[in-house]
């Protein structure tokens, strides 16, 4: 079997992408109009909903950007994943039901729709829409950037394709993604999460064992540990190399800053019955939990197998995963793993599209014009493929080298912008429209000015990410503004969801 390596895992990855396609053909079929295009018809049931919000986080940015993190930092990177988690439990507890009952108030199809009814503001309708546009260029370029380096190190390995372009991968693997978003729009997205999900769970855990085999002394993870902390003990520390205020910087910005994720808020928007919420929650947390067994393992295990020899050095920390597998597991998991691997970047990636489209068609125009483009579902399918090639361009020729980095960019562009402005602002009446459109401007500011020095190689002192600075800024100047300022006056339905 090992002889048809290469064949068996360009199949399994083959036959992923066929199955993607037959449902967006399917879901096709139910989508008749843009309501169904951005928000499923708000029908969808737990296991569905649940499996989608937990797949549409373990992104390229956690399988393939994951495992490099943690090869490049170290062991502190692991509690990444369990500050995801709590970001998770507090999404629910902070949105949960009150996401749910403002999109039900005026039928909102996006999250600037449901900024737009909280603060009567067409201004905050546009920052927002904005500010998940501008996200959503640098999170799906890092989806896009991660499809395409695994699948180009799938299609090297063979005969025919073995110089074959990280451009062109771009071109390949974006096709897919975009055929099965333009035709069957978030309903597509979400069963497709479903699937995604669903073998992201096996091969992790079928990934945990091996790894957990990798060293030649059967000593596990122990034996792996000894490895990194021999060649370097600050990546076997809790701090890693980033060091103390660094690495609480990265904590706090997936802690709370998961919160502020726009692919994972919409989708409680979606869920059928408002009581769902209860069982939407564990469904998600235990599914990112076991997928996320794979981020830590092949990164651990990868930074030792090189330093003790056994592997090559890696020539870029994003060939953490194709790697591994590629070398060190058998031919069958491969290609189980490297379908779940492009499962956990598409997930992400068509939820990210169809916000940024829905942006882009339905948001700004209602913010500038009062009304969004006539012939919606039309124009949402073709800036659907504008905004996957735009991606595209802008993950090909970013600043960051690596795939995390440039999610993290995104991740911080969200949770800086949307934190404060939706999490906080449905919770507190006292929150204004002043306070959420200066927290928004600001957060943009900042976060776009740490992307710029670091392309500068000017880093922030004590390693602190510009995405952490940003939220913390947002939330400080939301909060001054708005004590501030003079009370808003709030609609009554407002005001009575906000009282449940």
């Amino acid at each position: 079997m090992e002889a048809y390596r290469n064949t068996i895992v360009f199949g399994c990855v083959a036959t992923y992408m066929v199955l993607c396609i037959i449902i967006g053909l399917w879901a096709m079929r139910k989508t008749k109009n843009a309501h169904d295009f951005f928000m499923a018809g708000r029908n969808l049931g737990v296991l569905v909903t649940g499996i989608a919000v937990f797949s549409s986080t373990l992104s390229g940015f956690g399988f393939v950007g994951g495992p490099a993190l943690i090869y490049k930092m170290g062991i502190s990177s692991v509690w990444m994943v369990i500050c995801a988690a709590i970001g998770f439990c507090l999404t629910f507890y902070l949105l949960g039901k009150r996401i749910w009952l403002f999109a039900a108030m005026r039928e909102s199809v996006s999250l600037p729709d449901v900024v737009a009814t909280r603060y009567k503001s067409e201004l905050s309708r546009f920052l927002m829409a904005l500010a998940i546009l501008l996200g959503v260029m640098a999170y799906l370029g890092s989806q896009i950037k991660a499809m395409a380096h695994v699948l180009q190190d799938i299609m090297s390995r063979g005969s025919f394709w073995q110089d074959i372009s990280l451009e062109w991968c771009v071109v390949i693997s974006s096709a897919v993604l975009v055929f099965y978003c333009v035709t069957g729009g978030i309903i597509a997205s979400v069963y497709t999460d479903l699937f995604q999900g669903l073998i992201m769970i096996v091969a992790a855990l079928m990934v945990f064992f091996y790894a957990y085999q990798s060293m030649p002394a059967g000593g596990g993870f122990t034996e792996i540990s000894q490895a990194i902390a021999a060649d370097d003990a600050e990546a076997i520390h809790p701090w890693g190399t980033l060091g103390m205020l660094g690495c609480l910087s990265w904590y706090f910005l997936f802690a709370l800053g998961g919160v502020g994720q726009p692919h994972i808020v919409t989708k409680m928007m979606m869920n059928k019955k408002i009581q769902d919420v209860r069982f939407i929650m564990p469904v998600s947390v235990i599914g990112f939990g076991l997928s996320a067994l794979l981020w830590i393992s092949i990164g651990l295990a990868m930074r030792a197998l090189v330093l003790k020899g056994l592997h090559p050095e890696l020539s870029a920390a994003d060939a953490a995963a194709p790697q591994f597998l590629q070398s060190h597991t058998p031919a069958i998991l491969a290609g189980i793993v490297f379908a779940a691997l492009f499962a956990a970047i598409m997930s992400t990636a068509d939820g990210f599209l169809n916000v940024g489209a829905a942006a882009v068609v339905h948001d700004i125009p209602r913010a500038l014009r009062g009304k969004s483009l006539k012939h919606e579902l039309f124009w949402a399918r073709i800036t659907t493929v504008l905004l996957a090639a735009a991606a595209a361009l802008f993950s090909l020729y970013s600043p960051d080298d690596m795939i995390a980095m440039l999610g993290a960019f995104g991740w911080g562009i969200f949770a800086a912008a949307i934190v404060p402005v939706v999490a906080i602002g449905l919770n507190w009446k006292r929150g204004t429209a002043l306070a959420a459109n200066v927290a928004i401007t600001v957060s943009l500011l900042i976060n776009f000015t740490g992307m710029f020095l670091r392309k500068m190689d000017i880093s922030i002192p004590y390693k602190i990410h510009e995405g952490a600075l940003a939220l913390v800024a947002s939330i400080c100047i939301y909060f001054s503004i708005s004590l501030l300022s003079k009370p808003p006056v709030l609609d009554r339905e407002v005001e009575a969801v906000m009282d449940v």
